[in-house]
């Protein structure tokens, strides 16, 4: 008889978490004493479209999606005139100005973003 699934023999393996800290013994901190790391600089955003979008949320601007999948008899594209609500690690929310609609798409389906202004972009330095 042929076997179609693979069941992987497990041994018995221990680990071992890693020892807990507690700071100041156990007992609260006394006024001024710092328990956590200290805070520094803020980290460096990144220049991913999400976050591009985000600085740009509000400006007029054109937004070309593509899909695998017809929308239409024929037709696998959409392109909506309007402004960024919102943009999210995965998805953007964009406010189409002819109609007023909202309109919610995965990112995986964005193309690119035609802005009519100057585009907010991230300090160079």
């Amino acid at each position: 008889m042929v076997q179609y699934y693979w069941n992987p023999t497990y041994q018995n393996q221990h680990i071992t978490p890693p020892p807990v800290t507690i700071p100041n013994g156990g007992r609260p901190p006394s006024p001024g004493m710092s328990v956590g790391p200290l805070p520094g600089p803020p980290a460096r955003e990144q220049s991913y479209i999400e976050n591009i979008l985000r600085l740009n949320i509000g400006q007029p601007g054109v937004f070309n999606f593509s899909f695998e999948h017809a929308l239409e008899s024929g037709v696998n594209t959409k392109r909506i005139v309007g402004t960024v609500v919102a943009a999210g690690r995965d998805h953007v929310i964009l406010n189409e100005t002819a109609t007023g609609h909202e309109f919610l798409f995965p990112m995986i389906y964005f193309d690119y973003a035609e802005f009519t202004g100057k585009i907010n972009y991230f300090p160079q330095t």
